[in-house]
């Protein structure tokens, strides 16, 4: 991992994105929706990609998981419909750890040559990539075709007279069927049965699943006996551990560049700290990415577990929808990132990803131009990662109703269906604009900018911090609850960085305090300094004296990122 590159992610659900459809139907299967493919992300594409100022680009959705679609002629294991959330599957119910997604593939035996060729082209294109994985359930019908040799099944050899047992993939309830409020049956010639059933992926360890439960997943016991105060059984090295290592090492020697882990905190952080530095001592520049939503437990997976980044959802992301919305006020920025307390560059911003609600919904701000001085704050704040998820940088509202994710403001996850906003983007391959209105063009334009930014400038890449919204408390001439301020400099360079979350154009007079200037080794100076503004490129000058105030003046629902030459 480079030291002077900071991290930019592009996230893509990868079987909508080459979608050509312009009719899908609600709930409609494969032959009726269509997929896209791993060969509509073209080398044309991935350079448009990287335009926007990604470094990475995280394929979301790689691994085979659980499909209502047949794939039985291919020697692929079919799935019973009944866990089976919508037509096209959860690609978080992995069925064979060691495959790539048939939907994806143009031919389907060829399907992992496939995924090595657009990890060639990735790279070529001058991207990492980053794929998903899986650790904490599967699938309720797990069953790898292609598994390597000498490797067996999970739960293979478990002893399903226990509930719990070290050396057991999956938690058992001994002699009781699977059953609850799940039609078990859901038209197929024969009702699902399990027996005995297993524990549900969202730690349901009975077998009663709800609708509202994971109950397409069954857990993965990592050693940790849950109905006996969470007690840890590991020495002798759990199987799982073993397992999930060797996959690890599977999906490493593919020549891709990170994981992003899912529900990494439901997977005890012992293993962890075990399997991380296994794998980077033979594949040292791949990064780890845990999905943790528990800000006490944040230390633990950095330090312990070795995680190179986590979520920052409930942290700065939950502020940062808050005050778009105008339920908060900016001032809680300042407290988001203090509770971080030495650890913010280890953290990845974001205000999309496929479990969060679109900015452009009814259910966030409606408007996704509202969400750009969000967006200015999340780049521009630290040196961390940051990712945007695709249709974002056009405004992609999320309000279709697409069959079995519903209408809720999020791109589904669970059918086949395609995207507007990243078709006509996408026109065919073409990627001309041809297709995309004035106000998309103009939304792509400024998450070009700000993303391109992050890069170009030093000062933003790996310079220092420092937050001016304490000198500015009760500040007459700039509204503390609507506008938020800070400074990063590196060398000759200082960056004015300001949002405003107001439905109005901000006049404000910021105080930059003295503290400032000797933290950051500003230099006083009596003449005026020239200045730039990245986003506009308009040039101006500033005369910038300790405790003295510095005008700004920004549009509604904006920022200005001032670049001044000291």
């Amino acid at each position: 991992m480079s030291t002077n590159e900071k991290i930019i992610i592009y996230q893509v659900f990868t079987r909508l994105f080459g979608n050509n459809n312009t009719h899908c139907k609600h709930n409609g299967t494969l032959q009726e929706n269509g997929c896209g493919k791993l060969a509509s992300f073209t080398t044309k594409a991935l350079d448009e990609i990287k335009s926007l100022g990604a470094t990475h680009i995280w394929y979301t959705g790689i691994i085979e998981h659980a499909t209502q679609t047949n794939y039985s002629r291919y020697g692929i294991c079919p799935d019973h419909p009944a866990i089976v959330k919508g037509k096209a599957g959860s690609p978080y119910a992995i069925k064979d750890y060691y495959d790539v997604d048939p939907d994806m593939a143009t031919s389907i035996p060829d399907r992992m040559k496939e995924f090595e060729n657009l990890i060639k082209r990735t790279h070529k294109s001058g991207l990492k990539a980053i794929i998903d994985f899986v650790p904490n359930h599967v699938a309720r019908q797990y069953h790898s075709d292609v598994k390597p040799q000498g490797v067996l099944d999970l739960g293979e050899n478990d002893n399903k007279d226990f509930a719990f047992s070290p050396q057991n993939n999956f938690y058992y309830i001994p002699g009781q069927q699977l059953q609850g409020e799940i039609d078990y049956h859901m038209n197929a010639p024969e009702a699902y049965c399990e027996f005995p059933a297993k524990a549900t992926g969202n730690d349901k360890f009975d077998a009663w699943p709800s609708k509202n439960d994971w109950y397409e997943t069954i857990k993965l016991n990592y050693g940790v006996d849950y109905l006996n105060g969470r007690s840890g059984h590991f020495d002798p090295i759990p199987d799982t551990w073993q397992k999930m290592l060797h996959i690890l090492l599977f999906w490493a020697g593919k020549d891709i560049d990170g994981f992003r882990c899912d529900m990494a905190e439901m997977v005890p952080v012992e293993f962890w700290g075990w399997a991380i530095p296994q794998v980077k001592e033979q594949y040292p520049h791949i990064i780890f990415i845990a999905e943790v939503y528990n800000p006490y437990e944040y230390r633990n997976y950095i330090f312990n577990g070795h995680f190179d980044y986590l979520y920052d959802k409930v942290g700065l992301y939950d502020t940062l929808r808050a005050l778009t919305c105008g339920h908060d006020s900016a001032t809680s920025i300042t407290h988001r990132w203090q509770s971080l307390s030495g650890i913010e560059k280890n953290m990845l911003n974001f205000l999309e990803n496929h479990d969060e609600q679109r900015i452009a919904s009814e259910f966030f701000a409606g408007n996704p131009f509202k969400a750009i001085p969000a967006m200015v704050v999340s780049a521009c704040m630290n040196t961390n990662p940051v990712m945007i998820y695709f249709g974002q940088e056009l405004g992609e509202p999320g309000m279709d109703e697409e069959g079995f994710s519903g209408k809720d403001g999020r791109t589904t996850i669970f059918d086949y269906w395609s995207i507007d906003t990243i078709r006509r983007w996408r026109n065919g391959g073409k990627f001309d604009a041809s297709l995309l209105t004035e106000e998309e063009k103009d939304l792509q334009s400024f998450y070009t900018k700000i993303l391109s930014i992050c890069n170009k400038e030093k000062a933003i890449r790996e310079g220092s911090f420092f937050d001016i919204m304490y000198c500015n408390h009760g500040n007459q001439m700039m509204d503390e609850n609507r506008q938020y301020a800070f400074l990063r400099k590196d060398g000759h360079d200082l960056i004015l960085v300001v949002a405003n979350f107001d439905n109005k154009t901000s006049r404000s007079w910021i105080k930059i305090p003295t503290h400032a200037f000797e933290c950051m080794n500003i230099p006083v100076k009596d003449t005026p300094l020239q200045t730039k503004d990245l986003l506009t490129g308009k040039k101006g000058e500033i005369n910038l004296i300790p405790d003295g105030t510095v005008y700004v003046e920004i549009p509604p629902y904006s920022g200005k990122i001032l670049k001044i030459k000291i």
